[in-house]
């Protein structure tokens, strides 16, 4: 019996090319190499499947081009003619996690090859492509590698070989929408009454139909006086001191800078640019002005339209930022600009 053909897409991180410097890398094929993750892959495949080839793509270079890169991938795994396509997986990395599900949802759609992907539930790709191609939910960090391997080879060989994949519970994928029809052994009335039972007297329990979770946060009142406030910038636009002291990172911030605005009346290309990665930095780089208006501030600060700019400015990169990273700098963002007096804060993005 021949093995089942995998071809595997991943980024330019995991294979050792290079980190931010080398995302620019364009799309490249490597018939008969297993590289990075795809060893783990393989040896959880045992004697069932085997990796033919690997696609390498730096993760600018696809989201800058996504339609010639998807176009050159698709052309590069129609050649190696495999039985199963997977990408990544790509943890909480925002755009490789587009690049895994756009390539990964083209492969299937456009090619009829089962494909599968992973990432974490924040990562921006999951509510871009989670209905549209597998994708088993992972940790936020490449740390939990093991984890997603352990999960995606049963499902990928599940995949290859056209059998019923069981619900997301079972299986470990993201929620894909698709609802199926099957018989419970109790009826619900008594399935409801067990779990109000179990709420009642504080056990676990688990709900048949999880409700999202929205985060509500009551507004402030509004400034009484702005002519007399002090008003503070915030950005998740990643505006930086020229050369980014502080390296926050691109993408999934670990960090956020804070930044001594004192006599700064404008951000000039020349003291000035941007962190962020995922989008064109070109006009921000220009004029961080743009992401960051300080300018304007000074001007309103002049015209007494307020009563001053707080000298200091606090920075991070909202791209594929965990929502619990974002809320503990937060928390200690506000806490700074409370000590400093501050009455109202601008909070700007991409």
């Amino acid at each position: 019996m021949s093995k089942i053909k995998v071809v595997h897409y991943i980024n330019q991180f995991f294979a050792n090319i290079g980190g931010e410097e080398k995302a620019d890398y364009p799309a490249e094929k490597r018939p008969g190499e297993v590289v990075g993750p795809g060893m783990a892959f393989n040896a959880a495949f045992g004697d069932e499947a085997e990796i033919i080839g690997t696609i390498v793509c730096g993760d600018t270079y696809f989201n800058e081009n996504v339609d010639k890169a998807t176009a050159d991938i698709l052309e590069m795994v129609k050649e190696m003619q495999p039985d199963l396509f997977i990408a990544g997986p790509a943890f909480n990395a925002g755009r490789y996690g587009v690049a895994c599900g756009t390539i990964a949802s083209a492969v299937q759609e456009k090619l009829g090859i089962p494909s599968l992907t992973g990432m974490y539930i924040e990562n921006p790709g999951v509510d871009m492509f989670a209905s549209k191609v597998y994708m088993i939910s992972t940790k936020n960090s490449a740390a939990g590698m093991r984890d997603a391997v352990k999960k995606m080879a049963p499902l990928a060989l599940k995949l290859a070989k056209g059998e019923a994949i069981g619900a997301s519970c079972e299986e470990g994928y993201i929620p894909n929408g698709v609802r199926v029809n099957f018989f419970e052994e109790e009826r619900g009335s008594k399935r409801a009454v067990d779990m109000l039972l179990k709420k009642l007297a504080g056990k676990a329990y688990t709900t048949e139909y999880p409700m999202p979770a929205f985060d509500r946060v009551a507004p402030n009142p509004a400034v009484k006086d702005l002519s007399k406030a002090k008003i503070a910038l915030v950005t998740s636009g990643g505006i930086v001191p020229k050369g980014n002291p502080d390296h926050i990172e691109s993408s999934s911030a670990s960090k956020f800078g804070e930044y001594d605005i004192t006599g700064v009346t404008d951000l000039t290309a020349d003291t000035y640019e941007t962190a962020h990665g995922g989008y064109d930095p070109v006009y921000a780089n220009a004029d961080a002005d743009r992401v960051l208006p300080v300018d304007v501030m000074r001007d309103l600060e002049k015209e007494g339209v307020i009563g001053e700019l707080h000298n200091k400015y606090y920075a991070t990169v909202g791209n594929g930022t965990a929502v619990a990273s974002a809320k503990a700098y937060a928390a200690e963002i506000a806490k700074r600009l409370i000590a400093d007096g501050v009455d109202a804060v601008i909070l700007t993005s991409t």
